[in-house]
């Protein structure tokens, strides 16, 4: 039986631990030129050697492989606290999609099976790591930990969310996103994933909730999660088509290449508006397309992580 394919055609993601495993697997052995290639253990118990560090547990068999310097990691130095947020409101589910499977995915699914794979990561360096979801309430909480019963607990809450057939029509990230930043104590690298649609209030509003993130000096990434072909390209056929918001209700009758145009420029100042706060906040912009792998994420996990002291 052809693992992978079977796992392809997976229904609502029904074993969410071996599809977050497969994408972890896939991005190691796909690193180009990478020195953990086909050397998953060693990517989780590894780190880059910086000038000025003890030689004493530089892994000399590795460099002979290599010719780079990486020291071993041990358990008292894999202390990260990690806390992930997952915006669950009824836009995370654009596109509709059937079956979800790792090659077939709307807004939540990418996020959901995001956070099953950067949690593979963590669980294999011991890391701790703590979950958020809200749409139009502040629905899950659970704050870091690292044992074999946690992660299995946070992996059961991803796959309901997933199998949600009446998302929140909601999305009140301003109000939210302030609440959990309070309940985060301790120096945390906080993982966000949205789409950044919300119905509540204006973009400073959010924009401040962003910036309250940074408090305790966290660190923060923003994985923006968005169907580029068609919320960012507005990539329709020119029929007459009704769109509906499926946040508010409202609807509008229309042709798609009479508004291309002007849509395009306000997603076009929205988007430069959200990066530019980013960027004076200090948190991490990452663009992610429900059609791309996840490398993109993974990659910035890696950055993240060997940067965070």
């Amino acid at each position: 039986m052809d693992i992978k394919s079977e796992l392809n055609k997976a229904k609502l993601f029904s074993n969410l631990e071996l599809l977050a495993k497969q994408v972890v697997e896939g991005f190691i052995s796909g690193i180009h030129k990478s020195p953990f290639h086909g050397f998953s253990s060693e990517f989780a118990e590894h780190k880059i050697y910086n000038t000025g560090e003890s030689t004493k547990h530089i892994d000399w068999k590795l460099f002979a492989r290599t010719d780079k310097l990486y020291t071993k990691r041990y358990e008292e130095e894999t202390n990260l606290r990690c806390h992930m947020i997952l915006d669950n409101s009824a836009s995370m589910y654009y596109p509709k999609v059937k079956n979800l499977a790792i090659d077939n995915l709307n807004k939540i699914g990418f996020g959901v099976l995001a956070i099953a794979s950067l949690m593979n990561i963590l669980k294999k360096q011991r890391d701790a790591v703590g979950l958020s979801i809200y749409s139009d309430t502040y629905s899950f909480y659970v704050n870091e930990k690292s044992s074999e019963r946690h992660f299995q607990m946070l992996l059961d809450k991803l796959n309901t969310v997933v199998l949600n057939e009446n998302p929140a029509e909601d999305t009140r990230s301003y109000h939210y996103l302030h609440q959990i930043t309070e309940k985060l104590k301790r120096r945390s690298l906080i993982f966000l994933f949205s789409d950044m649609f919300q119905t509540e209030v204006e973009e400073t509003k959010l924009f401040e909730a962003l910036r309250h993130l940074k408090y305790n000096k966290h660190e923060v990434v923003l994985f923006h999660i968005l169907d580029r072909n068609r919320e960012l390209n507005f990539n329709f056929d020119n029929s007459p088509k009704r769109f509906l918001d499926v946040e508010t209700g409202k609807h509008i009758d229309l042709y798609a290449e009479n508004i291309k145009q002007r849509y395009e420029e306000k997603v076009t100042d929205y988007l430069r508006n959200l990066k530019l706060k980013c960027s004076q906040y200090k948190i991490k912009y990452v663009e992610v397309d429900v059609a791309s792998n996840f490398s993109n994420v993974l990659n910035t996990f890696m950055t993240e992580r060997q940067k965070f002291n």
